[in-house]
């Protein structure tokens, strides 16, 4: 049985701009290509628990403006029930996106219609678990918490004080800083090097990616997340879940844009 997920969180159109190298401060780099994709953590995590396997529901905002059909192209097609997603006055949130040759990225988010997801938006139907990011009110995030009918799942990012209480929490290591207390389950990305388990600070599991050649690495770490969550909602053990976590990373990291580089289950299996 498919496991069900809602997802509360952003909504975004990203601008992505790809050059040789990212600018310096104060610096004018040119020869970019330009494209625009679908994007948002809380988009992203959608789509990507949908291709692994998840009967998937997110819970948004969105403008009244042209960008939103776009941000919500990608997660019509893969069947994501947007329901619970709101359209509001005012604009769709946008990432500016520069990515260079390597791989590396900057992004500024101009949040928009994110910053409008109030907490009677959240309404969450049936589900298995809920799974939230720190790009909508703090308001919004608690309120999922709350009403959380199965596993609360929080990816901590960006890194905000006091955030919620979570069955499982993911962080990078700058976001870990910010916790207020590190009971519980908590995933530690680590990048390059893979991730790490940590049950009340110690480590009880570690997983690397496989080896890939980095081509933009801006929606791995949601690609990880959504396959960590997923994969805990199936039933797999943990170190078999951040194995395939860290294989989901590596191949978005692997592939151009944030919801184009998402793979599917039977992609993370065959690279495993």
């Amino acid at each position: 049985m498919r496991p069900r997920l809602a997802v509360v969180g952003s909504i975004n159109l990203d601008l992505v701009a790809r050059a040789e190298r990212l600018p310096r401060p104060g610096e004018t780099v040119t020869g970019a290509v330009f494209s625009r994709v679908p994007g948002g953590k809380g988009a992203n995590q959608a789509l990507a628990a949908a291709r692994l396997g998840a009967e998937v529901a997110l819970v948004g905002c969105v403008g009244d403006d042209g960008f939103a059909d776009e941000a919500l192209a990608e997660l019509r097609a893969a069947g994501v029930s947007l329901a619970g997603v709101r359209r509001t006055a005012g604009q769709t949130g946008v990432a500016l996106v520069a990515v260079d040759a390597s791989g590396e990225n900057e992004i500024v988010v101009a949040p928009g219609a994110n910053l409008e997801l109030r907490p009677e938006d959240v309404v969450l139907p049936e589900v298995d678990g809920v799974l939230c990011q720190q790009e909508i009110p703090p308001a919004a995030v608690a309120r999922a918490a709350e009403l959380a009918p199965g596993r609360f799942f929080l990816n901590a990012a960006p890194a905000r004080p006091d955030p919620p209480e979570a069955d499982v929490t993911i962080v990078n290591r700058f976001e870990l800083e910010s916790l207020p207390s590190r009971r519980g389950l908590v995933c530690l990305t680590l990048g390059a090097e893979g991730a790490v388990l940590l049950e009340d600070g110690a480590e009880v599991a570690r997983a690397a990616p496989p080896p890939v050649e980095a081509v933009d690495g801006t929606g791995a770490g949601d690609a990880f997340t959504a396959c960590l969550v997923v994969s805990l909602l199936e039933g797999r053990p943990r170190e078999e879940a951040l194995r395939r976590a860290c294989a989901a990373g590596a191949l978005a990291a692997s592939r151009p844009g944030a919801q184009t580089s998402l793979p599917t289950a039977e992609e993370v299996d065959a690279l495993l």
